[in-house]
């Protein structure tokens, strides 16, 4: 269904962009207004050949024809974005007739260079947000511990074990005692390259690696994902607690989201974070959803990340419709939430205006 909609969104915004771009008076000419629109039938063909084969083969050339409808995917939804706000601002053509032309010109530059700018910022590797979060239940010995926590890595055929390495040097930078992946660790997209194997191996925390699932997780092989991750030392917190060390409890839930779209919409936080040990409770979540739950359930952290923070400007005004806590740090009920950008991509490898971002958590007790 998500797929169904999606391909039905972009399909009235392709027809959308080239509608307006055969409206200028460069296109009014038969000839070259029958050309765009034989381009625009040739790009929505390369785009659905890319989202196919991207799914379905792991060949190099299905890679590269993904990588193209994805980046058309963030393009698209720019220049529709764009070419919109000067519809809505010229009355869908009936206000300021004898200046359209010009706007939709400029609309249209506008929205390549915003594309541009978006392709630089999605290239450019996860920078560190750093916070410090004080626990009042925290054993003073604990005081000090920190956490690095990567989300939405996307790892796949956009995302391999090459830029995976590299992020893993910037985490050795940090020399946390802990590490968590948020969710989002795979694309989902068939069974994970076992070429990851080795980086994820170098994975390693004094305080141990965690990982919880997110929706993608959950779109092909979970098992296969979770197995892999396992043989590299990884532990995975599905809907479960662990004390890693007394005062310290980790705990993570399965991904919400998925639960929310196959109609389940309980309470999932009270029976995971139910017959808790004295301290600090640290919650993975990899959607930001049922946050109060957490919070009346004992939860102390939250840690979340699926929502990219809307990774393409102005998408993050649309997210926050179904997630309201979008980004960054939030206090709810004497709990923390904080929320990731994502170290990776969904799609499109663009960004606009925020880069990735990998999280830095140092944990204070409140009992100095």
């Amino acid at each position: 269904m998500f797929i169904t909609i999606l391909l039905l969104i972009v399909s009235l915004m392709h027809g959308y962009l080239f509608w307006r771009i055969a409206s200028l008076p460069w296109f009014s000419v038969a000839g070259r207004r029958k050309r765009i629109w034989l381009v625009a039938l040739s790009i929505w063909v390369l785009f659905l050949a890319g989202s196919v084969l991207g799914h379905e083969s792991q060949a190099v050339f299905a890679s590269v024809l993904e990588r193209l409808a994805m980046d058309w995917l963030g393009i698209l939804f720019i220049a529709a974005s764009v070419m919109l706000t000067v519809d809505m601002l010229t009355g869908f053509g009936f206000w300021l007739q004898p200046y359209l032309a010009r706007f939709r010109g400029t609309g249209l530059l506008l929205a390549a260079v915003l594309a541009v700018l978006a392709m630089v910022q999605g290239l450019r590797p996860p920078i560190v947000i750093r916070h410090d979060v004080m626990l009042s239940e925290l054993p003073q010995e604990l005081d000090g511990t920190t956490i690095v926590a990567l989300s939405d890595l996307h790892l796949g055929s956009q995302l391999g074990p090459d830029w995976l390495a590299e992020r893993l040097a910037q985490v050795k930078e940090l020399s946390p005692d802990i590490i968590v992946l948020l969710g989002d660790n795979f694309e989902g997209h068939g069974e994970p390259d076992p070429a990851l194997l080795p980086v994820l191996s170098e994975l390693k925390a004094p305080l141990g690696v965690y990982a919880v699932t997110g929706n993608h997780e959950h779109f092909s092989d979970t098992l296969s994902a979770i197995a892999l991750t396992e043989r590299a030392g990884i532990q995975w917190l599905r809907d479960r607690w662990l004390q890693i060390r007394p005062g310290l409890i980790l705990a993570g839930v399965e991904d919400l989201t998925m639960h929310f779209r196959n109609g389940q919409k309980q309470d999932f936080m009270t029976p995971v974070l139910t017959g808790l040990p004295e301290g600090a409770t640290v919650l993975f979540s990899h959607s930001p959803l049922q946050v109060q739950q957490a919070a009346e359930a004992g939860a102390d952290l939250m840690l979340s990340g699926h929502t990219h923070g809307g990774q393409i400007w102005p998408f993050g005004y649309l997210v926050q419709q179904f997630y309201p806590y979008l980004v960054g740090r939030h206090e709810i009920d004497g709990m923390s939430l904080v929320i990731s950008r994502g170290a990776g991509l969904w799609g499109p490898r663009m960004r606009l205006w925020h880069p990735a971002e990998i999280l830095f958590i140092k944990l204070q007790s409140g009992n100095r």
